[in-house]
Order: C-alpha cells, then structure tokens, then sequence
C-alpha cells in the first residue's frame, strides 16, 4: 500500500518523506453557506423560503472559475483548504434526497484542487443551525420536523433573520450570533444533542427526533464520503479527513434557571430574553425584555423594548400536513403548542413557569449538568457516531474534532477515543475587535483567561499597548492549544477558524485605501498563530462574491481576504528557466506598482559577506497619509502584506519555533532534526515575493546553503526557499523589504522599492 500523502505522527503532520508539514490554510468559501439557484444571500428576501426547490452547484465556485480562485490561493501560501459544505446542499429537497449533481459538482471541484497540491479537509458548516434560523446549514425541512414554523420566527423573534428583516441594510451587525439564545436554536440544538432526554415525546416516524435528526445529518456526510471514495483519486490523495460539525452548541441543556439569564452567556446584543421570555414570546405572549449593546467594554444594558407576536406563535399550526415530507409523527407530540409544555416546563393556561431547572439535571440520573458535561456526553456520543460513518467509507480519515467554541475540550486522554487520527480544531476570534468592528491599538482583553478563572477580576484581564495585545492573543492560543492536549491527548492542533473584519471604523479603508488597522489586527492574529505552537490554522474565510456593499454577502459578516473590489497584492512570478541548485531567480510583473526599471542587469554572483555589507535597509516613513474620504474610488491591498506572509511548508525533523516579523521584513525559523536535508528532501519555507523579492533578500542560516525559486510545481506559482542543512538545531534569517503596511504602493513606496532593488541576483550560498 503506498504510503499517505498526509499522516499523523504522534502531534505533527508528516509527509512522505517524514517531514513535518505546517498546515497553512484557507476556509473556501464563504459562498456555500447560501445557494446559487436562487441565489440568495443573507440580505435578499426574494424566494427565501423556496427551501426545497434549490440547488448549490456553483459552490464555492463553478468549474470554469476554480481554477483562478485556486491559483490564486497557492500563490498566496496556502496549502490547505477546509472545505465549506451545507447539509443544506445535498438534502434540502426532503428526507433522504441528495442531489447528485451537487455531489458530482463537489467531486470536479476536489479534482481540481488535487492538480494544485493542496490538503483539503471536510466542513459540515452550520451557523446557528440554518439559513431558516439566521444562520447556515441544514436543510428547512429540519425545521419543520421538530415542529416550528420558520416563517413565524419574525414576529415571535424566536431567531433573527437578515432576509426577512424589515430593512435588510440596517441588520445590526454580529446580531445573528445571538440567535444561539433565542427560542429556534435552543430548542432545535436540545433536540438534536439531548431530544431522548428532554423531550422523549418528540416521536417522529418511530424515532425520537435527536436520532432522527443526527441518522439523517450523518447520513448524509456518509453519502458525500461515499461519493469521493467512488471517485477513485480523492481519498487521501487531496481529502484527507474530515471535521465533525462547525461550532457545536448545547441549547438548554446545563441551563440551571430557565428565568434568568446565565452568568456564562457571553453574548447580548440587541433584545435579549430570558429562556423563559423566549418560551413565552414564541407562544404568542408579549414580553418585555432588555435590550442590550456591545460597547467599548463589552456588552451593556442598553434600555427596554416589548415584544408582541400579537398572538403569533413559532411552533407549527396543529392543521400542519406532516405528509409533504411522508412523516408520521407519533399522537403524542402534538403540534400546534410549545414542546416544552407538553413536557411539564410551564402551563399554557396561566403562563407559570413549573420547573425553571428541567435543564439543570439529568432527567435519568439526577446528575447536575453544565457545559463540561454535555461535551464529554451528549456531543461526544454525536462525535462517536460521525466517527465511525467516516471512518466507515474512508478508513484513512484524519478526523478533526471540533468541540464547543471555547469550551474545555473532552476528556478523551487515556480512553478508547484517544484515537491517533484524532486533530483538536478549535476556533478563536477577537472578540473586542470583532463586535467593535475596530482595531483598538492600545487596550484588549484575555477573554479565555476570564472564562479559565485565571484572574481575580475582570479588571485584571485587560491589557495595555499593542505588544501587550499582541503577546496576550499569542497566550491565549497557546493556552487553548495546551489545554486540548490536557484533555484530549497528544495530538496535533489546527485553529481551523480565525480572522479578522474588515469593514472597520465604519468602513474608512473602503473610502481611503488605507487597510493600516486590518493590517496590524492581521499582523497580530498571525503572530498569535506563529507564537502558539499550534500545527497550522484555517483562516477565516475567502469569499468568491465579497464587495464593499454587502461583504461576505452574509449577515453584515465582512472577513473574506479577497475582495472584487479590491486590488490584488502585487507578486507575479515565472518559472526559472534555469532549474539549477546554485542560482535562483524571480520574474516581476512590470505593470505592478511594485516593478521599477532599475532592477539591475550586473549578473556577478553574490556572496555572504558582500550581500551583507551593500544591502542595506532604508528609512521608511511612518507617517501616516492624510487622504480624504472621498477617495473611495482607490482600492488597497485588503491588508494581504499581513497575512501572504513566509511559513515552513516542510520541515525535515521538527519546527522549534517561527515567526514573521512584518515590520522589519525579518522571517525567523528554527528547527531540530535527527538527520541532515538533503537537495532531494530539503527543508521547504514559502516565501512570498512581495516581502523578499529575489534580488533583495539576505539569508543566514546556521549551516548548509540554500536557494531560492520561483516555480509551479502544484499548478499555483510559489516562490520557495529550500535549505539543505545538517542534523541538530538549526536556525534561519531571512530579510526582505521594508514597507508601509496597510496602502497600496504609491510614488514614495516605488521609491523607496527602487533604491531596495538595486541589487543583483543571489547565488547558492
């Protein structure tokens, strides 16, 4: 059997030739959370509720654009790709149909991304459940088999839908996270994780509605595994394994007092009920509840406002015809009345709340419960099964495990799940930076910190100065990382979401061109990765349709690294004519505004000690450009100097420590290994031309000799440097070109380019 492209040994990734391999990764893309016909994005009510009757070929991209979309990705670094799919996509047209067409779309697409080198691992995406539910994911008829009615979820707020807001321009932004503690998502994430347990009459078609639900979902991952099996050159090849569900949550379950609001909820934004409030406003009743907004020191009671259905309710009329969908639900659940009355909850005829703990304890052994427990039980039990379906079809799998955002991990170490495919994803954000939607340079908070007890008060938490910040966003995922190992075992782990937004500050770089603040909130999010010792990451996202209007197109949500109406970052590469080990080279697009004329022709190798003494870096201004907002018709780079940055591709032995210095230009690397790299099994670092074009890049290393190139080996073009060195702990530097992060070069940045690249071409050293 030939040997995996990709496998695990112990905590690191290793390639066929036993390097290590960094994960450097990209979601693609955010455009499958919605379909292509209609195409319906979050903020078009027009055919919203056309859920069976749709299709997502097209996702992410077609066929004749994947190639572009994919080069692109390659040129910029990345050899990863967690692949965004929506149950949504392959069952939406009832129980048990899949669309084949989609399947065979998704299979082109992989073939496609096989041809340019990249890992892809799967993502069965969901945000707050559905697009039905404001968010993404499963299909609608999911909705109405635990017994609500989408279409009513306006008026009893039981989720908050862009498409279906009165004035969509007007969605406030990150609202729709909230919807986790609004009526729709608290009870369809109980009944998918713990509906045996609380709600045993929800009895459809002969299965309680959590097994019904979770046999469908899973089933349907198992057909789109059964399909890239059949395919004949996917598996391992180019899929080498699979995620378990984005984002997991809980619902009620661990709720200790259904009539307030608990202490661990982090998030308010806008109206926001109590569980109670939210049982009573979705079965008609009038509520008033605070509203609450997201300030400079997060969340705050913000005022009042009544909410009045107006008789309105989100569960499903009790004339509902279960036969559209061929279900026979069992007498017993009755439709028309909230579930959680049928269970004993609260009495409908005057509206008293009966058992304010009906989530606190384990309805079968009186276990008191929180989040810690529902992970190692409800979610693991869901875990174990998705597991196996995969494993099923795809026995080679690499199986990314993602537990509850932020949530202390499984304690899986030592156990029969403490398996050696197993990957820890967690997802981190910057919470300030993103609900701000600004990039605040002088103070931050340790949120995981807060949430670990680590200090006496809040206040303790905060921290002061950009280094600062950045050191605390580098500690946190260090901690977070440490703490999988703590629970889940010795196992690589890959932050398969993080990012940054992009319309900050009320969309200044949009007006100006000037992405300073994305690029230094990039900067400190890549630092973090770099510092945490974490085996690589997924940046969050890369969006085909993403404009300055709508952003992803999604939500308000504007994360996407590319833009159509952005520029791209300026870095055209040829392939060397002369593929020799003792010369490297790099050709310059000259209608980039990073080309000048006076590259020079002086074909005289360089050494060492001369390429040391003439290179020399200038002075580059610091201050910033006073441009007026009405030069909204001058794009940037979309900040893509922070995140097209150098990284280990492979390493022979192991990597020590990286990092990339942005403001200085200065790419440090270390490493340990057994055995020396050789020309034919060397250490491989990307290193992107924009920061080291080829002419002006000074390299050390500890021992050995190095070169640098520009080739297409995957398709994508990629400046590489590929370092043969001895055995033992061994270091790299390497120095490119100073610039200005945040604007597009402009006549003072050419230049100071000009006066950088006046040097000759490097030689093996």
């Amino acid at each position: 059997m030939a040997p995996l492209r990709l496998h695990i040994d112990g905590r690191l990734f290793r390639d066929t030739a036993n390097r290590e391999i960094t994960l450097r990764g990209i979601n693609v893309a955010g455009d499958a959370k919605f379909p292509t016909s209609p195409d319906v994005p979050s903020n078009v009510p027009d055919h919203f509720f056309e859920g069976d009757n749709l299709s997502f070929v097209g996702r992410p991209f077609s066929i004749e654009e994947a190639q572009t979309h994919f080069s692109r990705l390659k040129s910029w670094g990345y050899n990863t790709i967690r692949y965004i799919f929506t149950w949504e996509a392959i069952e939406h047209a009832g129980p048990s149909k899949y669309d084949e067409e989609w399947c065979q779309h998704t299979i082109s697409v992989l073939r496609l991304a096989k041809q340019y080198g990249f890992y892809v691992f799967i993502d069965p995406h969901q945000d707050v459940w559905s697009r039905f539910t404001g968010g993404s994911g499963a299909p609608m008829w999911t909705i109405y088999s635990m017994g609500l009615d989408p279409k009513k979820f306006l008026a009893t707020q039981a989720s908050l839908v862009h498409n279906t807001y009165p004035d969509p321009a007007q969605f406030p932004k990150m609202i729709w996270a909230t919807n986790y503690t609004r009526l729709a998502c608290q009870v369809i994430f109980t009944l998918f994780f713990g509906g045996r347990d609380f709600a045993p009459k929800a009895i459809i078609d002969g299965k309680n509605i959590q097994d019904y639900l979770q046999e469908h979902f899973i089933a349907a991952c198992k057909h789109l595994a059964v399909r890239i099996k059949e395919a004949g050159d996917l598996e391992n090849d180019v899929v080498i394994g699979w995620e378990s569900i984005n984002e997991p949550n809980r619902g009620l379950i661990g709720w200790q007092d259904l009539s307030v609001i608990p202490s661990e909820q982090r998030l308010q934004k806008g109206p926001s009920p109590t569980a109670w409030q939210a049982i009573l406003t979705g079965s008609g009743r009038a509520c008033e509840m605070d509203t609450w907004d997201f300030g400079s020191f997060g969340p705050y009671k913000s005022g009042t406002e009544l909410v009045d259905p107006k008789g309105e309710i989100a569960w499903l009329s009790a004339d509902y015809d279960d036969a559209q969908y061929g279900w026979k639900r069992d007498p017993g659940w009755k439709l028309g009345e909230c579930l959680w009355a049928q269970h004993g909850v609260w009495d409908p005829s005057n509206d008293q709340l009966l058992r304010k703990d009906y989530f606190a304890r384990h309805p079968k052994t009186g276990e008191k419960l929180d989040y810690e427990y529902f992970t190692n039980h409800w979610f693991m039990d869901y875990y174990r099964k998705h597991r196996q379906a995969i494993k099923s079809v795809h026995s080679d799998a690499i199986m990314f495990c993602q537990p509850p955002v932020l949530e202390i991990p499984p304690t899986l170490k030592g156990t029969e799940d403490d398996t050696a495919d197993l990957v820890f994803s967690p997802h981190y954000y910057d919470g300030v930076t993103l609900m701000m939607k600004k990039w605040n340079r002088y103070w931050n908070v340790d949120v995981f910190g807060i949430l670990r007890g680590k200090y006496m008060a809040p206040a303790f938490a905060v921290k002061v100065g950009e280094t600062a910040i950045r050191n605390c966003f580098r500690d946190q995922l260090s901690a977070i990382r440490k703490e999988g190992t703590d629970y889940m075992g010795h196992h690589p782990c890959v932050f398969t979401e993080i990012g940054i937004p992009y319309d900050m500050d009320d969309k200044y770089a949009y007006k100006t061109g000037d992405y300073t603040s994305q690029s230094s909130a990039m900067d400190a999010n890549h630092f973090a990765i770099e510092g945490s010792g974490a085996n690589g990451f997924t940046l969050w996202t890369y969006t085909v349709m993403n404009n300055h209007e709508w952003g992803d197109m999604w939500n308000g949500e504007d994360l996407s690294i590319f833009s159509l109406d952005d520029k791209l970052l300026p870095s055209h590469l040829s392939p060397n004519a002369n593929k020799s080990a003792d010369t490297s080279s790099v050709s310059v697009d000259q209608a980039s505004p990073s080309y000048s004329n006076s590259r020079s022709t002086d074909g005289s190798p360089v050494s060492p000690r001369n390429l040391k003494a003439t290179l020399k870096t200038p002075t580059i201004s610091s201050q910033q450009i006073k441009a007026s907002p009405d030069l909204g018709s001058i794009p940037g780079f979309r900040a893509a100097e922070a995140y097209v940055r150098p990284s280990p591709i492979a390493t022979v032995g192991k990597v020590t420590s990286y990092g990339f210095d942005l403001r200085n230009a200065t790419f440090s690397f270390a490493l340990d290994c057994d055995e020396a790299a050789t020309e034919d099994v060397p250490t491989e670092i990307f290193l992107p031309a924009f920061h080291f074009p080829h002419e002006n890049t000074q390299v050390e290393v500890s021992s050995g000799k190095w070169t640098i190139s520009a080739d297409d080996a995957d398709r994508g073009m990629m400046q590489r440097l590929r370092w043969q060195h001895g055995p033992g702990k061994q270091n790299m530097t390497v120095k490119g070109v100073q610039r200005r992060p945040g604007i597009a070069l402009g006549k003072e940045e050419e230049e100071g380019y000009y006066e950088q690249c006046k040097q000759s071409r490097c030689t093996l050293m």
